[in-house]
């Protein structure tokens, strides 16, 4: 819970910082700014130029003393480190690094920024120099509505399946803490005092174990802030549990506790006799399944008018109907359980010639409740799974273009000859090429021009969807019928092209043409000419081109090839074609932190499994032991065990299976996303599924004993 809960606490905490040291416009004459943002490898890397203008005192962000003077400059550590590392990456920041930025001007450990002293005249769009510090948020780690998704989403796989583990917990109903709480009824005990003498254990127990959590946590939180995650490192005051927190964390759990507590000890409260000796136990209820019809209702709603070809996306109505319909689908998967089981159970026992069968389907008929502890960890686990990756397809369809391609524009006059080969030799480059415009002799007037694309037929296929009739070794006249034709391409006419040793190449339109169908947004989309590489003399390129380079579009190549960038020109400029770093870099926040709830979510599930499969197996003592008398085979006792589990689970996880697709395909198809149906994933969730059944096999054999204690069957 603390872990849950302070994962905004540490988002929060890196957006104060940035707000206090966010830079703002003023009247001031002693100074002026200019802030830049750009890509250094996959990371945003942000730098102030500050340029006197007057002798008076200027402010001073969070993090330093004062502002650096022209020709000196103040980094962060991070950026510290990549200076002395790479010294090609010295042109990042013109002039001498006299000090360090301090934790309280920074985000995060990580971050790259920088405070540059300099001229007034090396600056092109300055801005008078105001104050330090925002009245409102701004440059945010995640966007606000990217926060509210990744709230709700951890509110799904931790914050619910935690719960659900509390009150599993606080329902052990063991059979010698049973037996004990009837005994003492039995004796005088009202049942308002058995009742307190439950809940009180409850409480005790549950203190200690919140204390013990919060110790650990803390522990873990020195060590994982120093780690760090990808895309995230935080300082560890910022994830030490705030007051609220650990009220929460010390108070909340006894206190749920205690109200579970109440309910779990009822039947040994005011049925003392049914508890000593065996009674028939009541049905489960039914009304925690009906939740399922209002969830599934509106998801399968949604889903429906997609698949006859309306799109339900938009409105503010959705955004409510979705986050509810979710709740109620898994509340309905956690409560339905227990009656579906046992009417499931009822039928498999009376059709069943197996003895095995037979005793496994008896018994989870006549206790169903068993079953609800034992796996709605792992089924909401499941279902939550699903959830989460259709958050993921989400973001990455905001965070990136939806073409296969990604490409990398760079202007060639600040690249060597040993930088472009090094750039296209990256792993996940798959093409490159130039573009360039044709030069003209004045810019006063409106003189025509075309944008050539040097490449071969081969480049040309990685950068568009489709080719055809492409020749190389000649110059082609480029037409895409997804664009307005170039009326200045007209066959015959003749375009120079500035070389970059001064002199001039005469390209003539021609009459072959190669049709193209490019992406969009793309740098190929647009050139009039195709110009084979080879009638580039040698040791010259195109002045003014720029050098495209081509990956595949998954969000971990285009990390792989910008850091791959980074390494090589750090000091180039680059443009990711359609995406924007800082929507990469939330994509990576986003999937780490998401990762870190899954994790919790399994540590709860399998924690919810392991007690209640152990409680369980202390209340079937007596049963074994009677049957182990009766004759009954160690392999029979470890198959009734192993189905007793495996039948809920089976149920839960299906349904989970279901419900949960179709939940993830409800929010992709209410987000307006190119993506409705996640079929890639389905057979994933089929996968966990499955392993979770296999591993909760396994670990329900060792449950069984064949050991006889007399005092488990002399009651029966």
């Amino acid at each position: 819970m603390a872990a849950a809960l302070t994962i905004p606490t540490i988002v929060a905490a890196y957006d104060a910082r940035v707000t206090t040291r966010s830079v703002q416009s003023g009247k001031d004459r002693n100074a002026v700014y200019q802030e830049f943002l750009d890509p250094y490898g996959s990371q945003p890397m942000r730098r102030i130029f500050i340029a006197r203008t007057g002798s008076g005192p200027l402010p001073a962000p969070p993090g330093i003393s004062k502002l650096p003077e022209s020709g000196e400059a103040i980094v962060s550590p991070k950026l510290g480190e990549i200076l002395g590392a790479n010294p090609g990456a010295r042109g990042l920041v013109p002039g001498r690094v006299i000090g360090t930025i301090a934790p309280a001007g920074l985000g995060g450990p990580e971050e790259l920024y920088a405070y540059i002293g300099t001229s007034p005249a090396s600056l092109n769009q300055a801005a008078p120099l105001g104050h330090f510090g925002a009245p409102y948020a701004r440059h945010e780690l995640l966007e606000p509505s990217t926060l509210d998704i990744l709230r709700f989403t951890l509110g799904c796989i931790v914050l619910l399946p935690l719960v659900i583990f509390l009150a599993v917990c606080a329902r052990l109903s063991g059979e010698s803490r049973a037996r004990r709480l009837a005994a003492l009824r039995l004796v005088g005990l009202s049942v308002k005092d058995t009742l307190r003498v439950n809940a009180g254990e409850s409480v005790v127990a549950a203190f200690v174990g919140a204390v013990i959590g919060l110790i650990g946590y803390l522990g873990v939180n020195e060590v994982m802030a120093r780690i760090g995650l990808p895309g995230l490192r935080w300082y560890p005051a910022d994830g030490r549990p705030e007051g609220a927190t650990i009220v929460l964390c010390l108070l909340g759990c006894p206190a749920l506790a205690w109200v579970v507590g109440q309910f779990s000890a009822r039947r040994a409260a005011q049925s003392p006799i049914s508890v000593r000796r065996t009674g028939e136990s009541r049905p489960p209820k039914k009304y925690g399944t009906w939740l399922l019809v209002p969830g599934l209702g509106i998801i399968g709603g949604y889903c429906g008018m997609s698949a006859i070809g309306r799109d339900p996306s938009g409105g503010s109505a959705s955004a409510v109907l979705v986050p509810g319909a979710v709740l109620m689908t898994g509340a309905g998967l956690a409560f339905g359980l227990a009656p579906i089981t046992s009417w499931l159970s009822r039928r498999l026992a009376s059709a069943s010639n197996s003895l095995p069968l037979s005793l496994a389907m008896r018994r989870t008929e006549v206790d169903p409740g068993s079953a609800l502890r034992v796996v709605t960890g792992l089924v909401l686990l499941v279902f939550g799974a699903s959830l989460t990756q259709g958050v993921l397809i989400e973001l990455d369809q905001i965070s990136r273009r939806t073409s296969p391609v990604q490409e990398y524009g760079l202007p060639i006059s600040e690249l060597s000859p040993h930088q472009r080969t090094q750039l296209t030799a990256l792993e996940g480059v798959r093409s490159h090429g130039l573009t360039a415009q044709s030069w003209v002799d004045t810019l006063e007037e409106d003189l025509p021009s075309v944008q050539g694309l040097v490449a071969t037929c081969a480049q040309l296929a990685v950068f568009t969807r489709s080719t055809a009739d492409c020749v190389d070794g000649k110059v082609l006249r480029i037409e895409d019928p997804g664009f307005l034709s170039d009326e200045d391409a007209r066959p015959g006419a003749g375009f120079p092209f500035l070389l970059s040793d001064g002199r001039k190449l005469l390209v003539s339109v021609p009459r072959d043409a190669v049709t193209v169908h490019a992406y969009d947004p793309s740098e190929f989309a647009g050139p009039s000419l195709l110009i084979p590489p080879s009638l580039l003399p040698r040791g010259t390129q195109l002045a003014g081109a720029r050098f495209v380079l081509a990956s595949s579009s998954d969000p971990a190549t285009v990390r792989s090839v910008l850091d791959g960038i980074g390494g090589v020109a750090p000091t180039a400029s680059v443009e990711p074609v359609g995406i924007v770093i800082d929507s990469l870099a939330q994509l990576t926040v986003i999937r780490s932190l998401l990762v870190v709830g899954m994790v919790l979510g399994l540590v709860i599930g399998v924690s919810a499994f392991v007690v209640s499969v152990a409680d369980r197996a202390m209340e079937r003592r007596g049963q074994v032991a009677a049957l182990v008398l009766l004759g009954a085979r160690a392999s029979t006792l470890r198959v009734v065990q192993v189905v007793q589990v495996l039948l809920p689970l089976a149920v839960g996880l299906g349904g989970a299976v279901v419900a949960g697709w179709l939940a993830e395909s409800s929010y992709l198809i209410t987000g307006g996303g190119a993506v409705h149906w996640d079929w890639e994933g389905l057979p994933l969730l089929f996968a966990c599924a499955l392993g979770v059944m296999l591993a909760a096999a396994l670990a329900s054999v060792p449950m069984v004993r064949r050991h006889v204690d007399p005092e488990h069957i002399r009651r029966d």
